[in-house]
């Protein structure tokens, strides 16, 4: 994407925007893999299997999930880097973003709700 001079807030909101969804995803799939690896349990059980059936499946997917947090934490540090570089910019609405933030005090709410894994 290339950003010309004049049009840095639209382009700093469409990076934004995407931003946004990919945190949206990333959560969505942390919320999935966690949901997954906690039926695991449940499922041995019904299916009578011993404890050491399918120790693999267990370890596969809890790494997976690790994973995906770990992904998590580093999309935090590109949204954190992101937002400097918007205050640099002098694009400080960009910087500050829809949701809540934890130094946000009060909270500034607003944004739209994540939906993410759906309850069972």
């Amino acid at each position: 994407m290339r950003i010309e001079a004049g049009n840095r807030a639209e382009s700093g909101s469409t990076v934004a925007a995407r931003l946004y969804r990919v945190e949206a995803a990333i959560d969505a799939a942390l919320a999935e893999t966690a949901a997954f690896v906690a039926d695991l349990p449940r499922a041995r059980s019904e299916a009578y299997l011993s404890a050491v059936a399918g120790q693999q499946v267990f370890d596969h997917a809890t790494e997976s999930l690790s994973a995906i947090n770990q992904a998590r934490a580093r999309m935090v540090a590109a949204h954190n880097s992101l937002a400097a570089l918007a205050r640099k910019m002098g694009l400080d609405i960009l910087a500050v973003g829809p949701l809540d933030k934890p130094e946000d005090s009060p909270p500034i709410g607003g944004g739209p709700r994540v939906e993410t894994a759906a309850k069972t």
